[in-house]
C-alpha cells in the first residue's frame, strides 16, 4: 500500500490538504507534533503519527516502514517577525526538518515532494512579487524557506527528486490557530474580540496585504503532486484582492457585533506592502478561485464562534531579547 505523507496535517492548511487527498481516494499518513495543530483537525480516514519533522530517527522510521510515494511538507513554525528572536528554533524546525524529509524522499524514490514555502522569501522588495524575482528575505523565517527551496532545486539536479513549490500568503479560514499571538492576524483579532480585549495592531494599520481563503488553494496544492507538468516549478498562490489591516479589523469587529476598541501598538519590523503576481499558477490551474475577503471572513467567523476563544500563550524559549516588541514580552520574562 502506498501513502501520501502530509507533515503538519493536524494544522491549518495541512488538514485541508489531507481532506482534499482523501476526497481523491488517496491513502494518507499525517505527521504532526500538535504544537500548533489539533487532533480534531485530523481526518479520521488518515493514519496519524505524533512527532516532529526535526526528529530524524522518527522520519527515517516512517519512510522505512511505509511506502511513501508523495510528500506534502507543511509543518513549520510560520511566525515571520518572531523568527528574528528564535533563530535556532526557526532553523531546526523550518530548515533541518525539511532536510530530514528530503533525505528520505531521495533514498526512498518519492515521486514528488510538494513544499509550502512563503512570500517571506521576497522580503521588502516592491510588489507584486513574481517567481522570476530574485528573493531577498528580510527575516530568518524567509531565509529558512528559501534555503529549503534551494535544497529541493539541487536535489532535483543531483538525485532527480521532483518537486512543486508553492509560495502562499496571508492564508486564513476555518481551523486557523487563533490562539497564536505571533501570527495569523485575522485569527488574533477574532480571539481578542471573543475575550473582550482590545484589537491590537502594530503600527498605523495601513499595511497592505492580499488575504487568501484556505479552501481556494488547498485543492490545487493537493492536486499538484499528481500533475507532472507542474513538477519542478515554483508558484505564487493566493488572492489578488488587496486590503489594509485596518479594514480587516473593522470588518471583523462588525461581524462579531463587537465594541472592542482598536489599539495601535508601536510598529514592528515588517514589509509595509506585500502581495504577489499569480499569472503562472493561473496558467497551470485556471480553476483557481479568489473568494472575496468579506465572504471568507464570514465563513471563518462562523467556525470561530463555534470553536470559542483560545488562551494565547507566550512563546517559551526566546533566544534574543534585544528589540523584542513589548507586546510579546512576558511579565518578568527572563
Amino acid at each position: 500500500m502506498s501513502y501520501c505523507l502530509v507533515t503538519g496535517g493536524a494544522g491549518f492548511i495541512g488538514s485541508h490538504i489531507v481532506d482534499e487527498l482523501i476526497l481523491r481516494k488517496k491513502k494518507v499518513i499525517v505527521l504532526d507534533d500538535l504544537s500548533g495543530g489539533y487532533k480534531e483537525n485530523i481526518n479520521p480516514k488518515s493514519k496519524f503519527i505524533k512527532g516532529s519533522v526535526s526528529n530524524s530517527k522518527l522520519v527515517d522510521r516512517i519512510f522505512k516502514e511505509n511506502k511513501i510515494t508523495h510528500v506534502y511538507h507543511l509543518a513549520a513554525y510560520a511566525a515571520e517577525n518572531l523568527s528574528h528572536f528564535i533563530k535556532r528554533f526557526n532553523y531546526e524546525n523550518n530548515l533541518l526538518g525539511t532536510v530530514n524529509l528530503i533525505n528520505n524522499a531521495v533514498n526512498h524514490n518519492v515521486k514528488c515532494f510538494v513544499f509550502t514555502s512563503s512570500i517571506a522569501v521576497y522580503g521588502d522588495m516592491k510588489p507584486p512579487f513574481k517567481e522570476t524575482d530574485k528573493p531577498v528575505p528580510a527575516d530568518s523565517y524567509g531565509i529558512a524557506k528559501l534555503a529549503s527551496e534551494e535544497e529541493l532545486r539541487i536535489s532535483r539536479q543531483m538525485f532527480d527528486l521532483n518537486y512543486v513549490i508553492f509560495r502562499p500568503h496571508n492564508v486564513y479560514g476555518e481551523r486557523q490557530n487563533i490562539s497564536d499571538k505571533y501570527r495569523n492576524v485575522i485569527g488574533i483579532f477574532m480571539n481578542q474580540i471573543l475575550q473582550n480585549k482590545p484589537i491590537t495592531i502594530f503600527g498605523d494599520g495601513k499595511q497592505i496585504r492580499a488575504f487568501t481563503y484556505v479552501k481556494d488553494i488547498s485543492g490545487i496544492i493537493a492536486q499538484s503532486a499528481f500533475m507532472p507538468k507542474c513538477w519542478n516549478h515554483i508558484f505564487n498562490i493566493g488572492s489578488d484582492r488587496k486590503t489594509t489591516v485596518n479594514e480587516i479589523a473593522k470588518h471583523v469587529t462588525k461581524l462579531f457585533n463587537s465594541k472592542s476598541k482598536i489599539l495601535h501598538l508601536p510598529p514592528r519590523v515588517e514589509a509595509k506592502f506585500a502581495w504577489s503576481n499569480h499569472s503562472l499558477v493561473k496558467k497551470y490551474f485556471p480553476e483557481l478561485k479568489d473568494t472575496p475577503i468579506n465572504e471568507g471572513i464570514e465563513r471563518m467567523a462562523e467556525w470561530v464562534k463555534r470553536w470559542g476563544a483560545r488562551e494565547s500563550k507566550y512563546f517559551e524559549g526566546i533566544e534574543i531579547e534585544k528589540k523584542l516588541p513589548q507586546a510579546w514580552k512576558r511579565i518578568n520574562h527572563k
